[in-house]
């Protein structure tokens, strides 16, 4: 009996064994069977695409890349593979443009297209070579003046944006270039998961029209001088799932938007949470094209030494709306260079970027517990009545800091991508909070505080106007400079309206110093306030009688 197990187990094991002659399991395709040389100069683009061919052709499993530098152009993955870098394995992009075209079209790095259950894991490295494809001693300022603004509207004139004043910032002049790091199109269920990618010529990770994803726990670092080398752009997707990344790019760190999409339909359910983010435009960027953006959260973030912090864009028919943003850290300051952004720690802004006028509106936006430090104030612009509505901020501390390129850059609002010059970079004072063509906004727990000695242009601490229904409690700060005899707050232009079923429409208790009631259409409620004189100066209302 002894002898016939032993048989048996012997059998058994011989079953078991490795049957696809590359060294692993049936599901692990090591690409050293298929060729791959790790030694940093022989190109592997044949062997890693033969890898995953033969991965997918036998139902999927997992293609892996040791340690070693592999040298390739294009990567294309199918349905059903996972990509794996082991630690120490670096995919290095070829420094050849050539390898990334075919015809008129230049490809990415690592793309899929119509593909399921997708993954690049692992603890390796996928880099770029995008400062390859950069003239890294050129800047784009220097040589000429960037066509999305004109120079007249901005407060310095034409002296803006001089390379007189510095480039240390870049960005520099880039070259032919191939297209994304890693692009997927139209794929469902894909994982990127602990791998750094680095140095890439373009945007770093494009999800177009993709659902399911998760990006969980890698870094994106790229070279800050490159322009255009976003860190993720989820372009109408839907149940995105980005965390614990750190992403360092010159240009938006995180983009949720629809512009450029191939297809109808609404960009949505994208949470990002727990990352530290660095950029040269903003940190995060959500809005541009003509789907809508819509219920995303981003939470537990930290934004460190960027352009903008947080902006908020409609230019063309899709809205951005259901939006929350909660627990952040900011640092802003401003930039030598043509990048986007002013230093703003949250911007806001709806303009037409085409010739038309038809676009979309921002609404129920929500910003919590936000601690910013910054070289210029929160912006909020609509150009119309309704652009903006359902806007709260609570919770929120801002220090604006002096800044050593205030003479050359500051005093002016950015609101780039815009059709009319006149809106792209202008001259503008800098309040703490600025708003325009709001319709419900909600300002509590606001405190405010400056560094000394700022330029005359920094004039109050929150200024609004054509706006409605404004809520502003428990505010604490003044005016930029101590004595200065501007007012601290500045309402201008707007009113509130009472609604039809109003029974009172202002309660008031031990009021002991004047207040100033202006322009509130109180029409439809039953009665204008409890108790019914308050110490109050009136004029431009409409009262119930």
């Amino acid at each position: 009996m002894k002898s016939i197990g032993f048989f048996i187990l012997v059998f058994t094991l011989f079953l078991c064994g490795p049957n696809t002659g590359n060294g692993g399991s049936s599901s692990d395709f090591d690409i050293l069977k298929y060729g791959a040389k790790g030694n940093g100069r022989d190109k592997n683009t044949a062997a890693i695409n033969e890898a995953i061919r033969a991965c997918a052709d036998s139902g999927g499993g997992t293609v892996t890349v040791p340690g070693g530098e592999y040298v390739t152009g294009p990567i294309v993955l199918s349905s059903n593979v996972t990509l794996f870098l082991e630690a120490g394995a670096v995919i290095k992009g070829s420094e050849d443009v050539n390898d990334y075209r075919n015809g008129n079209r230049t490809f990415s790095l690592i793309r899929a297209t119509n593909a399921r259950n997708i993954a690049v894991v692992g603890r390796g490295v996928i880099d770029g070579s995008g400062t390859a494809f950069m003239d890294m001693g050129k800047t784009r300022v220097g040589d000429y003046m960037p066509k999305d603004l004109d120079p007249r509207f901005t407060r310095q004139g034409t002296d803006y944006m001089d390379p007189k004043h510095g480039e240390a910032d870049g960005p520099v002049v880039y070259r032919a270039r191939p297209s994304c790091l890693i692009r997927f199109t139209n794929c469902i269920n894909i994982l990127v998961r602990g791998v750094t990618l680095r140095n890439s010529p373009c945007w770093t990770l494009h999800l177009e029209d993709c659902q399911d994803a998760d990006i969980l726990g890698g870094d994106l670092i790229n070279n800050l001088l490159v322009p255009n080398s976003d860190g993720i752009h989820c372009t109408t997707c839907q149940r995105v799932h980005i965390s614990d990344c750190e992403i360092s790019c010159g240009d938006d760190a995180v983009c949720v938007t629809s512009v450029g999409s191939r297809r109808a339909g609404v960009c949505e359910d994208v949470t990002v949470a727990n990352c530290t983010l660095q950029s040269r435009s903003s940190a995060v960027r959500l809005g541009y094209g003509n789907n809508t953006v819509r219920n995303c959260t981003f939470q537990n973030l930290i934004i460190w030494d960027s352009n903008r912090g947080i902006g908020v864009f409609v230019r063309n028919k899709g809205s951005v709306e259901n939006i929350v943003f909660s627990d952040i850290v900011i640092h802003t300051r401003l930039h030598t260079g043509h990048w986007w952004g002013n230093a703003e720690p949250i911007h806001l802004s709806v303009i037409p970027g085409e010739e038309s006028d038809d676009i979309g509106r921002i609404r129920n936006i929500t910003f919590s517990n936000i601690i910013a430090e910054s070289e210029s104030g929160i912006v909020v612009y609509g150009q119309k009545p309704g652009d903006i509505r359902n806007l709260s901020f609570d919770n929120i501390k801002l220090h604006i800091k002096n800044s050593p390129l205030n003479d050359y850059y500051g005093g002016n609002f950015d609101l780039r991508p815009a059709h009319d010059k006149r809106y792209a970079i202008f001259e503008h004072d800098i309040p703490g909070v600025f708003c325009r063509h709001v319709n419900g906004l909600k300002l509590r727990r606001f405190e405010l505080d400056w560094d000394e000695n700022l330029p005359e242009f920094f004039d109050h601490a929150v200024f609004c106007e054509q706006f409605s229904n404004v809520i502003i409690d428990a505010f604490q700060g003044r005016q930029p400079r101590m004595n200065d005899k501007r007012a601290a707050i500045v309402l201008n232009g707007g009113h509130c309206r009472a609604t039809k079923g109003t029974e009172t429409f202002l309660q008031h208790n031990n009021i002991a110093d004047e207040r100033l009631f202006v322009n509130n259409d109180l029409s439809e409620a039953a009665k204008a306030f409890e108790p019914a004189k308050p110490n109050f100066r009136f004029f431009g209302n409409i009262i119930p009688e």
